[in-house]
């Protein structure tokens, strides 16, 4: 276990998610929302919640109240039981999640985990500082 020092203060792994959680707009959902609506764009150019909410395994309401939370955001526009748009900067964003998501799956298989390269790649991938 690496550990990290900050102003030479230690604190223990949960105490550094939580200096992190107040940096950041994004929860580590809103991300896998985001990364998960640009990948179903980047085939059909859209995705409507009842889809979203299948491919992550949440409830359609799970699905309706974070895209609403994502649309305040700014980054992606949604219309009552109509399709979800990514924003530009919703685009923007997701790309870098989808790349980072890449990034990690490709650094995870080198080491040879691949028996639930997934799952680790999901936890591994929202404690990584952004951008």
């Amino acid at each position: 276990m690496v550990i990290k020092v900050i102003n030479n203060e230690f604190h223990t792994v949960r105490g550094y998610q939580l200096l992190e959680q107040n940096k950041s707009v994004l929860t580590s959902a809103m991300e896998d929302y985001l990364e998960m609506i640009y990948r179903n764009s980047i085939k059909e150019g859209y995705i409507r919640i009842n889809t979203l909410a299948e491919l992550l395994n949440v409830k359609a309401a799970s699905a309706s109240r974070m895209v609403q939370k994502l649309g305040i955001l700014g980054l992606l526009i949604y219309k009552k039981y109509g399709i979800i748009l990514l924003s530009e900067s919703g685009k923007e964003i997701g790309e870098y999640l989808l790349k980072r998501h890449h990034i990690i799956e490709d650094f995870l298989k080198l080491l040879g985990c691949e028996d639930d390269l997934l799952q680790q790649t999901e936890l591994m991938e929202h404690n990584l500082n952004p951008f």
